[in-house]
């Protein structure tokens, strides 16, 4: 492999290829170049192969057992095939560079409570096919990047208690795909990760029961986000500053971590949002600052608490009726917010449901009034039985009518005495009852008619509910000018 035997004559094609043999020295290539082809299959090696800094055309040792592989910043050509490989040390490959495949399909490496396989800062021109994968350590492939795609379909990642799979800040061309079959134990970290297509974990199974089973913060994906069709989670989703090109979506998701937050949203944006999970996630779903786009939900898995502060979306694809949807925001934790009301009679508004929208804004009014001051909380309930915070405009005309009838059918019964007889106009009992009901115009009558008794009384509280009405009305329509 060095050189050392004859030159080759013209038209030969010098390679090492061996199968089935038993290395029992140590394969030192150290920064060397190798020049030919190197197959060794189903080969045993009882050292750790060194090939650290090392340039070679291809490396391919399907089916091998070894006790590790060192290869950190070596150069390979061309592909790295270590298919069916049975690896019970580490497999290192920090800053290599390798022109081609990364093939570790139905590989095993064990190396519990070290970094079984540790490939920071690599660069694969290639995919990183790690179909069925099994791994009893670290996986560490933090800051490397993937011109193709990293499927870890059918992988099994075992790391109870530490990371799993450390792919920080990692960049992939293509697909990063999870499914199906997928098992993790331990953290997942996908941090600061871009994806130019997909992430994919239909199916898989993550376990991290005590902490975060999945770390994806700040992770840029140009198209789908798909945590659904199966996903099973132990422990919390942390999404928190997320970009998603099209769609995230939780559908058909079971997703469990009582007592703590399940799943945080905090600041991330997508066009569109799919919260419809096999049943209601058990613990906290946190989307304060989110962006969700069309938000799609249904109420049979609405969270018990979910935490909506300055939370928006553009639409929602089940707009479903105003008492319904009020039930979704009452179960926030974060006591009372304007805005997530606010945010849902926009979105009814945008349907053309302004009936829907008044509603909405009523009950942010009554949450409001839970908060204040007991004598504030007294004004609160006038303007709601008269008004309805002037969101039941017609509320008013019904109190009018119906004062105005009592007052014109006692003051009929009952006339007042006229301050100045022979100047005084003719009674008139209805005409009356609305001078002493409306404050802003005058009939001629209050003035003239001086009653006593209870009628003087039913005279002082007609005037006083005229104010209240005429008060009420007006900060209703002001309101209702500040909403246009």
């Amino acid at each position: 492999m060095l050189g050392a035997g004859a030159e080759p004559a013209p038209g030969d094609r010098p390679a090492l290829r061996l199968t089935g043999a038993r290395i029992t020295g140590s394969l030192d290539l150290r920064f060397a170049e190798i020049a030919v082809p190197v197959v060794l299959a189903d080969c045993r090696f009882d050292e750790v192969p060194l090939l650290q800094g090392a340039r070679l055309r291809e490396l391919v040792l399907p089916g091998s057992s070894l006790p590790g592989l060192a290869a950190d910043t070596a150069r390979i050509d061309g592909r790295v095939v270590l298919s069916r490989c049975h690896l019970t040390g580490p497999l290192i490959l920090n800053r290599a560079e390798i022109h081609g495949d990364l093939d570790l399909r139905n590989t095993v490496i064990t190396a519990p409570g070290a970094e079984a396989i540790s490939a920071v800062h690599a660069a694969i021109d290639g995919d990183a096919l790690c179909a069925n994968l099994a791994v009893q350590g670290g996986f560490r492939v933090s800051g490397a990047s993937i011109d193709g795609e990293f499927d870890l379909e059918g992988a099994s990642l075992s790391n109870p208690g530490g990371t799993a799979l450390d792919a920080y800040h990692v960049q992939i061309t293509e697909d990063f795909t999870f499914h199906p079959g997928f098992r993790a134990e331990g953290r997942i970290i996908l941090s600061g990760a871009t994806v130019s297509a997909a992430i994919g974990f239909c199916g898989a199974v993550l376990n991290n029961a005590d902490d975060v089973a999945l770390e994806a913060v700040d992770v840029h994906v140009t198209r789908n986000f798909d945590l659904g069709r199966g996903l099973a989670v132990k422990g919390g989703i942390q999404l928190d500053g997320s970009n998603i090109g099209t769609q995230l979506s939780f559908r058909d998701t079971t997703l469990t971590r009582p007592g703590e937050i399940a799943l945080s949203l905090r600041m991330t944006q997508a066009r569109e949002t799919d919260l419809r999970t096999r049943r209601p996630i058990d613990g906290t779903v946190d989307v304060r600052n989110a962006q969700l786009g069309t938000l799609y939900d249904t109420p049979d898995t609405w969270p018990a608490d979910i935490r909506l502060a300055e939370a928006t979306y553009d639409a929602l694809a089940s707009p479903l009726a105003a008492t319904e949807r009020l039930d979704w925001l009452r179960r926030g934790t974060d006591g009372y917010l304007p805005q997530p009301y606010e945010q849902l009679a926009a979105a009814y508004r945008r349907l053309g449901h302004e009936d829907e929208a008044r509603m909405v804004l009523l009950a942010k009014q009554r949450h409001r009034r839970v908060t204040l001051p007991p004598h504030i909380r007294v004004w609160g309930h006038i303007q709601d039985a008269t008004v309805g915070y002037g969101y039941r405009p017609l509320r008013a005309s019904l109190w009018l009518m119906a004062l105005l009838a009592c007052g014109a059918i006692f003051f009929a019964a009952h006339s007042p005495a006229p301050l100045e007889v022979g100047k005084a106009p003719p009674f008139n009992a209805v005409f009356y009852a609305l001078d002493l009901l409306v404050p802003i115009i005058t009939f001629g009558q209050e003035a003239a008619f001086a009653p006593r008794g209870i009628g003087q009384w039913l005279a002082y509280g007609l005037t006083a509910a005229g104010w209240i009405l005429a008060t009420t009305v007006t900060t209703g329509i002001s309101r209702a000018i500040s909403r246009q």
